[in-house]
Formats: C-alpha cells, sequence, structure tokens
C-alpha cells in the first residue's frame, strides 16, 4: 500500500473525493507511477500531480485509470465533472485574492505633489474595464447576428441565403459491425493499410476503434481521435494478437482486426 502524502487542507472537497478515488485505485491496481504512465499515455509525472491534487486529471485519464483497476467509469467521469468546476471556481476565487492586494502606490499630479492610488483600487477597476469591454463586444456580436437573420426562413435582410452551420468540431461516428467477404466492417472507412498514431483523428480512427471495441479491446469513445485509450487498446490488441506492440495500427494490425 502506497504511504500517501497528507492532501492540503484547503483542497475543495469536491476535489479531495476524486483524487482519494483515485489513489485508492492506483493502489488497487499494483502499478508503479511509471506503470501507470506506461499504461495509460500519460507521463509519471503528470500522475505525480493528479494523485498529489497539485493539477486536476483529464477525463481521459480517469476513466484510462477506472478501467486498469476494474472499475466502471461513469462515477468516476461524473465525480471528475463535479471536481473540474470546484477547480475551476478555486481557481477564480485566487485570482480575486489577488487583486485585492493592497499596497499603496504614488502618482504624480503636479509640481511637488503626489497622490496615493491604492492598488487594490486600480486594479479592480483594470478589471472592470476588461469584462465591461468583453460584454460590449458580445452584445455587439448578438446584434449583427440577429440583424442578420431578420430576414427569416434561412435568408438576410437582402434575401440571400444564410450559410450553413459549421460542422461539430468531432463528427458523430457510429460502430455498425458487418462481415463482408469474410473480413469486418463497421461503416467508418474500408481502409486496410492507412497509418494511424497518437494524434491522428478521422474516420479510419473511428473504424480502428469500432474494430478494437467488436475485438473485446475498448478504445474509450467512439469519437476518431487517437489519445491514450486508443493507443492502450491497440497494445493489447497486437499483443493478443501476436503482432508486434509498438501502438499504431498499420497493415498487419489492420489484417487482423478485420479478421
Amino acid at each position: 500500500m502506497s504511504r500517501w502524502r497528507a492532501l492540503p487542507a484547503e483542497l475543495d472537497p469536491r476535489v479531495r473525493q476524486l483524487v482519494v478515488r483515485l489513489r485508492r485505485l492506483k493502489d488497487h491496481s499494483g502499478l508503479s507511477v511509471r506503470q501507470l504512465a506506461a499504461r495509460t499515455g500519460y507521463s509519471p509525472k503528470s500522475w505525480e500531480r493528479y494523485l498529489g491534487a497539485r493539477s486536476l486529471p483529464p477525463r481521459q485519464a480517469v476513466e484510462a485509470l477506472a478501467r486498469i483497476g476494474g472499475e466502471d467509469p461513469t462515477r468516476l467521469l461524473a465525480l471528475q465533472e463535479v471536481a473540474a468546476e470546484a477547480w475551476g471556481r478555486g481557481r477564480d476565487t485566487a485570482a480575486v485574492a489577488e487583486v485585492t492586494v493592497a499596497e499603496p502606490e504614488l502618482m504624480s499630479a503636479g509640481p511637488g505633489e503626489q497622490v496615493r492610488i491604492p492598488t487594490r483600487s486600480l486594479r479592480v477597476a483594470l478589471v472592470a474595464g476588461a469584462v465591461t469591454l468583453v460584454l460590449a463586444v458580445s452584445s455587439a456580436v448578438l446584434v449583427t447576428v440577429r440583424l442578420m437573420d431578420r430576414g427569416g426562413d434561412g435568408q438576410t435582410a437582402e434575401g440571400a441565403p444564410l450559410a450553413a452551420s459549421a460542422p461539430a468540431s468531432t463528427p458523430p461516428y457510429t460502430c455498425r459491425p458487418e462481415r463482408v467477404g469474410g473480413h469486418w466492417y463497421t461503416g467508418n472507412s474500408r481502409t486496410t493499410d492507412a497509418g494511424l498514431g497518437y494524434g491522428s483523428a478521422g474516420p479510419e480512427v473511428a473504424e480502428a476503434q469500432c474494430l478494437l471495441r467488436r475485438a473485446g479491446f475498448s478504445p474509450g469513445g467512439i469519437d476518431g481521435m487517437f489519445g491514450p485509450l486508443t493507443q492502450g487498446a491497440v497494445k493489447a490488441f497486437q499483443r493478443h494478437a501476436g503482432l508486434d506492440v509498438d501502438g499504431t495500427v498499420g497493415p498487419h494490425t489492420w489484417k487482423a482486426l478485420r479478421g
């Protein structure tokens, strides 16, 4: 059992609950920090910060540790969302506290005269001015959009069609496994040799994720993003299939995934 350093007393209870659960899962797994890093794709220093409550672990790291510990990640991901909200509020509070430091400054008012202006007032005024500017710009953009939309039925006041809405940053992918000609396909791509590695994105990655899930190796969500969970699933599948374990998807891995 690891001997953990005590968490800061001022740590928000919601963040504390998440960190304690992650520490228990890490202890239960029996893995060292380096082994945990190798299994999840996050560096040992990152895990030291996460488990020491010095930075908030991302959703992918939480999900990866949950699966390593044999726990359903749903509850842990819910805790991570609550902790993330508390973490963000804590940082905002720290920023406000920094602004309220009262250290008087001297400002020349004329020959032989000086006026003391509290730093607190100056900083608060600057912050308030910045917020006002942001609100003004947002209002101007909103008014512009409304004026453009007055033509109704997808047209501007001049009758020109409005531009189509921008597509979502992450297109939705679905898994529809189907065996065709002795090979498995899931409806996202029919490639057999596309080279995929950490950081790759697109329908080919979604196809590989679906095939990994069909083979019993969970890559996390089917989002078309080749992240640490997908890389871990690829390595596990390669070990199972007797392939070179390099965490990338090439012709040999595609052949094994396609069956």
